[in-house]
């Protein structure tokens, strides 16, 4: 079966994440507390999404939940690398 993917959603939601990455820091979607060392917080990853479907036009239909699915994956696996390669640099 297709995957529904609706790619403005996608560059809002890319274009919202980078700016707060910008502004605060990759820490900012990384839980603070907990026994793992780096675990992605899931409320940061819902605030993107949420935002980016609030910034869009009111004509606009809500998109479709594989959409927003599929958008929070891309956000988590961004998120990943990135933390992949703060690692790395690190020499962790």
């Amino acid at each position: 079966m297709a995957e529904i993917i609706d790619l403005s959603l996608v560059s809002d939601v890319r274009r919202l994440f980078y700016k707060l990455l910008e502004a605060r820091g990759l820490s900012y979607f990384l839980k603070k507390d907990g026994d793992r060392l780096f675990h992605i917080e899931p409320a940061k990853v819902e605030m993107v999404l949420r935002a980016a479907m609030r910034a869009r036009p009111e004509e606009r239909a809500r998109p479709p939940e594989t959409a927003v699915e599929y958008c929070r994956r891309e956000l988590r696996r961004e998120l990943i690398r990135r933390v992949a390669e703060a690692m790395l640099q690190t020499g962790l």
